[in-house]
This record gives structure tokens, sequence and C-alpha cells, in this order.
């Protein structure tokens, strides 16, 4: 069987080394073909050698110097720079993207990928959150077909492969509730962000960690589904699983519920878009189900969480405005993690910008990148704000 060759945009994030945990699992079936990465140009350097990729990329142009010393008597091909990626992922020699780069910085390469006919394992939510109908229209257009990377939207995927061309009544994206499931809004809003990146199943990077702990993350991801599964917002709920071990569910119209279950793994969802159509044997802890005891269910609670609220709100109002929310979001997380605002200040921040953001009904590919600057900077005035009003 012929080796699929992988690029892996982020390889140094949570999502890029558990896709080379998959790849060191199959190395008849995988291959390395591209490393990207924002500024960890050492871990890239040790990741290249032992996978023996052909090329690296470091988009912060200050690595490119020690990365090309790193790699000096190796046949690895060593690039600077965001242009240089979306060049890469166009190369005959890439099968399947794995679009894993953190935030909004990984929308232009998968543009780019899709626009180049590739397989895409989309694991970059924001690309969708931004940008779904350009980057949906696009994909048809290109013969490039997205696989979802995220266990919920992986799970669903799985449940839809079992419909039959059945019509899908609702889709169920289950949810673990974050650190703060359990607290009450007062201390919640004292939280730090230490206490938000304690995350109870997953193992995931600083910024989907807190997103998870606002339940932002739960709403990007209601709009991913949106453009993933072409299915409107009022057909997708969400629900509190603290177990995490049902990751989704579709229900029909006669009102059967088919569910996917596995434990809280990421490596079995990427392995499954990678791999797919095949299911391949993987490493991971197997569900013992006498063990598992009971699984519980519930609302999501808006009043404590608001940010999964303004994602419904957001994608009610369409054009622009989910990527003013994800812009806004962004540079309200990156200000929490730097002790700048509070926690609730990013639910605040991303609702004011939403509501001040110039409404484009059908934004072009420029009004995109357009509105994700102007919001980011119109943040980053509101947070200078309550800077100084704490």
């Amino acid at each position: 069987m012929e080796k699929r060759r992988i690029a892996i945009l982020g390889s140094t994030g949570s999502i890029g080394r558990q896709t080379l945990d998959v790849i060191r699992e199959h190395p008849d079936r995988f291959e390395v073909e591209l490393l990207t990465c924002k500024g960890s140009w050492g871990l890239m350097a040790a990741q290249a050698r032992e996978f023996d990729a052909n090329n690296v990329v470091v988009c912060d142009d200050s690595g490119y110097l020690p990365l090309s010393q790193a790699l000096d008597n190796t046949d690895t091909k060593v690039f600077a720079g965001m242009q240089s990626v979306c060049d890469l992922v166009a190369s005959d020699r890439v099968d399947i993207v794995v679009a894993a780069m953190v935030g909004f910085s990984g929308l232009a390469p998968t543009i780019s990928a899709i626009k180049a006919g590739k397989i895409i394992a989309l694991a970059n939510k924001e690309t969708l959150v931004a940008a779904g109908s350009i980057v949906t229209d696009l994909s048809k257009r290109y013969n490039a077909p997205i696989l979802p990377v995220d266990s919920e939207h992986s799970a669903i995927f799985q449940c839809l492969m079992a419909s039959q061309g059945n019509a899908i009544s609702k889709i169920h994206l289950t949810a673990s509730g974050g650190p703060f499931r359990t607290w009450d809004k007062e201390s919640i809003a004292k939280a730090t962000k230490d206490m938000a990146l304690q995350h109870p199943n997953w193992n995931m990077g600083a910024k989907i960690t807190v997103d998870s702990a606002t339940m932002m993350n739960k709403g990007f991801e209601v709009i991913e589904a949106r453009w993933l599964f072409d299915i409107p917002a009022d057909r997708i709920n969400v629900v509190v699983h603290p177990e995490s071990v049902i990751h989704s569910m579709v229900e029909f119209e006669d009102g059967a519920v088919i569910a996917q279950m596995a434990s809280p793994d990421m490596r079995e969802p990427i392995q499954f878009a990678i791999g797919f159509p095949e299911r391949m044997p993987l490493g991971n802890r197997k569900l013992d189900f006498a063990a598992l005891g009971n699984l519980s269910f519930q609302a999501p609670d808006t009043e404590k969480f608001p940010a999964l609220q303004l994602a419904y709100d957001a994608l009610e109002r369409g054009g622009n405005i989910p990527c003013a929310l994800n812009a806004a979001n962004e540079a309200a997380v990156e200000a929490f993690l730097s002790d700048r605002i509070p926690f609730y200040g990013i639910s605040d921040i991303a609702a004011e910008c939403i509501a001040e953001a110039p409404f484009i009904k059908e934004p072009s590919l420029d009004d995109i990148f357009r509105t994700d600057k102007e919001i980011r900077a119109l943040a980053q005035g509101k947070i200078a704000a309550l800077e100084k009003k704490d």
C-alpha cells in the first residue's frame, strides 16, 4: 500500500504532536512531508530528524537561522514565513494536510491547500468559524474534502456513516463543561489562568483550554458543525456530558439516536481522519463499559457561560460577525493568559466587539481578513480600558 504523505501545520502543538504519535504507530502507512511551527523551532527540528521530514517551516522569521543550523547535516529543507507554508501545502508531494495551527492564522494555508485539491484533516475550527461559507464553497469547487479532527465533529461524521442517507433531525454536541462546570458564577468570576488551564478530561493547548473553560470552544463547534454538515443552528444542540465518553450524537426523524463513544484521546479522531476510510489499530485506552459507571447529561448554563450564547447569536446574524467574534475572543484570551483581564472579561469584550462590528452580509475573503484586523484592534482598546479600570 502506498504511503500517504502528510503535512502537519502546527506540528509542535498538542494536535500536531499527537498526529506524529499516530504516524509513529503506523510508519508503513504514513510519511511526513512537511512540518510547520510558529516559533518552537527546537522541538520541530527534533521532529524533522525523527520522521525524516522533507520540508520544515518556522513562521517566525527569527527562528530560521537556528533551525537551519539544527538541521544542517540532514536532507530537510528549511523555510520561514507564512507564505512558505501556503506555497508548500500545494506541493504535489502532499496528500493530506493536517490543519492544526492555532486560531485565525490557520485560515490562509488551509485555503491554499484547498485550492490545490488536498484532503484537509481539519483541527483548526477557527477556519470555519471565521470563513465558513467561503471555505466550504472552495472545498466543493476544488474537490478538496474536509475531514473533521475535532472529537465532536469526528463523532458526528462517524455517526452519519451509519445514516445511509436518512435526513438528520438534530445534532447533539457533547461538552465536558470544563473546569468550572460545578462552580457558582461568583467563584468563576475570580478564576485565574492556572485554574482555567486545569481541564478535567483533555490535554490541550492553552488557548483551546481557556476556550473550553468559557465554553466559547463549544460555541465555535456549533458554528463549525453548521458548515461541516450543512445544518442550521436551531438543529444543533449542546449537552454537557462530564465524562467525555460520548463524543457527540446524531438524532433522526424517527427519534433514534446514534452516538459515537471512545476514551477521551485525540489520537482516535486524528487517526480516523488521516487514515479514512480505514480503521487501524491504535494503542489507546479502550472503553471498559463495566467500569464506566453512570454517564450523565445536563443542559449548559448560559448565565455562567455566556460565550456559548454569543456564538449562537453570531451564527444567527451571519456574515462577518462570527469572524469578529473569533478575533475578539483570540485577543481577549491572550490578554487573560497574560493576567491583564479577569475571566469574564473574555466574554464581555467579545460581546461588545460583535455589537460594534460593521456588518457585512456576504463578506469576501478580503473582508474576512479586514474584519479580523479591525476587531483585534477594537478588542485591544477594550482590554486596555479594562486594565485601567482594575
